[in-house]
């Protein structure tokens, strides 16, 4: 959790949660953001896109070579202790929901999880720059995720570690233990679990 998600309010009431972070970049409300695509982030830094799933820079197999499998939610339990995660900083990935699935195989059905005042979702995130071949530099991003509340459990054992406004100076400032005491699930009775109804999954 999440394996995609949505984020279809304008641009403007975005940024509004974010005051004096500005943003440039290109935007478009999508019903569905899959991994592996540039996500609005936000860092103490500012506003901007970044690839969803990180290469850990310092992940290696048991032969010592590094490990290029790409990760898109990182454990609360131990993303302050892996190796792989050495040298991330915090940031907020901001949606309107997230989808999840039940059912077997090629049956399942698609939820849609979102606030019940129709709020703004900030989930808690880790990001860092990946480094590639010829100098290219991608900023990459992995949300965090926490055991399930009440609300989600019976779609899903895990969902991402959603923060209260008031707690996003804590999640992205240098205190590591206040951010620690951030990870824990949504309180019951605030999220709406639906069908998600007609999504195209295709779409980018």
């Amino acid at each position: 959790m999440p394996g995609r998600f949505f984020l279809e309010r304008d641009l403007a009431q975005v940024i509004s949660f974010f005051p004096g972070q500005g943003f440039n970049g290109p935007y478009a409300p999508r019903r569905n953001i899959a991994p592996g695509q540039d996500i609005l982030v936000a860092t103490s830094d500012g506003v901007s896109l970044m690839r969803w799933g990180i290469i850990p820079v310092g992940r290696k197999n048991a032969r010592g070579r590094p490990v290029m499998e790409t990760i898109i939610n990182a454990r609360s339990e131990t993303v302050f202790d892996k190796s792989a995660f050495d040298g991330v900083g915090r940031c907020i990935v901001p949606a309107d929901g997230w989808y999840e699935w039940t059912g077997e195989t090629r049956r399942k059905t698609a939820w849609a999880i979102r606030p019940n005042d129709g709020g703004l979702l900030f989930f808690a995130a880790i990001y860092d720059v990946w480094s590639g071949p010829g100098g290219l530099k991608v900023p990459q991003v992995a949300t965090v995720t926490c055991e399930p509340n009440a609300d989600v459990k019976d779609v899903h054992h895990r969902m991402g570690v959603l923060l209260h406004r008031d707690h996003i100076p804590d999640w992205l400032g240098p205190d590591t233990e206040k951010a620690a005491q951030l990870m824990r699930p949504w309180p019951d009775g605030r999220l709406t679990v639906s069908p998600a109804g007609d999504v195209d999954w295709t779409a980018p």
